[in-house]
């Protein structure tokens, strides 16, 4: 037996409040079925893409009557292993592949959201390197989107560089911005700008503990000034908001600490 969550979170908050698939050193059913009791919604993260990887059309069955018991809702986090601008055609082919296969198999669970990385991986940050990048992935996007693809479910992640780089591509395919706040923090980014800019396009928020060190920690790790903005920006959000820590304490920690700052700081 695995310890519960002491308390329900269940409308809590005016987002839905959620965490990761992965708190418990367990299967995707076994973390479900224990957090579904207390949380909104779960993030369902796919690390690899390897089919062995990935829960089975049983399992998927499993998490989806687990929905229906518990008033529960997912959003999906897409493989880390894949790349839409990488260099080899084939790796861009299995990319494409890959995510029409995670988006089928999860079809039915009717997520919020299918989270994508959108890796930066070249040697250098020159000006030329960045735009064919940019292009890779604009033609990978637009393989995609031809396919069917309902292009707004996809939200693309903030990672290690500026979301303007690829701006004109959330535009031109009319997708979403999953806001990792953790990252902008650990990479020096301006949250408060980012989450001006991009608001009406953020589905999700991914909400960890973080310095300029080291992030996905309890929430308490942040800095009294990290926290007000952050607040302030919740404060504003109807969306969901995944605390993507990886285990029972920090996830425990984690919702004790927001629910004790959530009324304490005025907006």
């Amino acid at each position: 037996m695995y310890p519960p969550l002491p308390k329900s979170y269940k409308g809590s908050f005016p987002f839905k409040i959620g965490t990761t698939s992965f708190i418990y050193p367990d299967s995707y059913v076994r973390n479900v079925k224990t957090l579904a009791p207390y949380l909104d919604e779960i993030e369902l993260i796919f690390f690899e893409s390897a089919p062995d990887s990935l829960p089975s059309n049983h399992e998927i069955k499993e998490i989806f009557s687990l929905a229906n018991e518990y008033d529960l809702s997912y959003n999906i986090h897409l493989p880390l292993d894949i790349s839409l601008g990488a260099t080899e055609p084939s790796t861009r082919h299995f990319a494409i592949k890959t995510i029409k296969q995670v988006m089928d198999l999860t079809a039915a669970l009717s997520p919020s959201t299918y989270t994508l990385h959108l890796p930066y991986e070249e040697i250098d940050f020159e000006n030329e390197r960045i735009k064919r990048w940019k292009e890779r992935i604009h033609n990978s996007l637009e393989a995609l989107c031809t396919s069917g693809i309902n292009s707004r479910i996809i939200s693309i992640e903030t990672l290690n560089y500026p979301l303007e780089w690829v701006e004109d591509i959330l535009i031109d395919f009319n997708l979403s911005v999953c806001m990792d706040l953790g990252h902008l923090i650990l990479y020096g980014l301006d949250m408060k700008d980012v989450f001006n800019r991009y608001k009406s396009r953020t589905s999700i928020i991914h909400l960890h503990g973080a310095n300029e060190r080291r992030d996905h920690q309890p929430l308490d790790l942040l800095s009294e000034s990290n926290l007000k903005t952050i607040l302030k920006m919740l404060k504003r959000f109807k969306g969901v908001v995944s605390i993507e820590v990886f285990s029972y304490d920090h996830l425990k920690a984690s919702l004790k600490y927001l629910e004790s700052v959530w009324e304490k700081h005025e907006v």
